[in-house]
């Protein structure tokens, strides 16, 4: 059955990652609009894969001969696009950023229960190959985590002395993702974090390195089960190349009952047991941004309604405000 889909934004990624899994699943998956706020991309893009551009998401998600939209880029849009969506009864595919704020939550998630439509967050690090080859691993020989320690160094396209045109909605949205990698990958849920910032101007609204460490405890004593250390730095100026490829750590560290391994995404995976090391290249597999529109497909022609990730995306957002607490107030915050 092939899904007819409209697009809302292209974003950065539309070339790399959506564009060419769209070109791979043309069994799946029919476009019939895009809307984009820069009119000759969505021109472009539509010229591309063969279809119209529509001036509106509520224009688009109101036609007739749409199942389903793929909304990749936020832009100024925030989460309208998705409850006109749910207005008119339309699946949604997300990879925006998520309401920080804890009562647009609550509303966003309300309607899209309310609507009955199937949806899907997007989660890449949970759908790359190597992620996916970890927790087999994890299940057969490595056994249970015991700490985690990932890290992100995210290069700045500016001067030194220019600061990066951030926020913190982008710096949250980078630590989200890595908290539900390692909520993932620990197969279980924290209890509380204790978080410390370093802001890249004092005083100044956004950092240039945050780090939170979340206890996966269950019997109330911190460290008394797995653990996981995060980082996010935005230190690293893009133009400094020698810097930033120099010892980079692995995206993903993970000490378990029986091993230990390093990921390093999308596909690479080193693993050491007793019997010593294995290392696995994982590029042979699909594309993670194909992996995940198979997905969706499965979900929205299953006769099974499907919720998948708008409630993990929800609770991974609301432990980075629970960090963002233990920042201001120098303590450990239950979750």
């Amino acid at each position: 059955m092939k899904l007819r889909v409209g697009i809302v934004g292209l974003g950065s990624q539309w070339d790399t990652r959506y564009l060419p899994a769209l070109r791979a699943l043309a069994d799946r998956y029919e476009v019939r609009g895009v809307c984009e706020q820069v009119s000759h991309l969505a021109k472009r893009a539509a010229g591309e894969l063969g279809t119209v551009a529509v001036d509106g998401y509520r224009a688009l998600a109101a036609r007739d001969d749409i199942d389903a939209l793929l909304y990749l880029s936020d832009q100024w849009f925030g989460t309208a696009p998705i409850l006109a969506a749910c207005d008119f009864g339309k699946a949604v595919y997300s990879a925006i950023s998520f309401p920080v704020d804890p009562e647009e939550a609550r509303l966003l998630r309300s309607r899209v229960d309310e609507s009955g439509i199937a949806f899907m967050a997007e989660l890449p690090r949970r759908y790359a190959p190597a992620t996916l080859r970890l927790k087999e691993l994890i299940a057969t020989r490595l056994g249970q985590p015991r700490m985690l320690f990932c890290h992100r160094r995210v290069p700045l396209s500016q001067t030194p002395a220019s600061p990066p045109p951030r926020d913190r909605a982008s710096e949250a949205r980078d630590l989200m993702e890595l908290v539900d990698w390692c909520r993932y990958v620990a197969g279980t849920e924290p209890t509380s974090v204790v978080a410390v910032r370093h802001a890249d101007v004092p005083g100044g609204p956004t950092d240039d390195y945050q780090m939170m460490s979340l206890d996966f405890s269950r019997t109330g004593r911190p460290g008394d089960g797995a653990i996981a250390q995060i980082s996010c730095g935005y230190y690293m100026p893009k133009q400094w190349e020698e810097a930033v490829g120099f010892r980079p750590p692995p995206a993903l560290q993970v000490v378990c009952e029986q091993g230990i391994a390093f990921v390093d995404l999308p596909a690479s995976l080193v693993w050491f047991e007793a019997a010593g090391r294995h290392q696995e290249s994982l590029d042979s597999e699909r594309p993670v941004g194909e992996h995940m529109l198979v997905q969706f497909h499965r979900k929205v022609t299953s006769l099974v309604r499907a919720l998948s990730g708008l409630d993990d995306t929800l609770l991974a957002m609301q432990i980075v405000q629970a960090a963002a607490t233990s920042q201001a107030e120098g303590r450990r915050v239950a979750v």
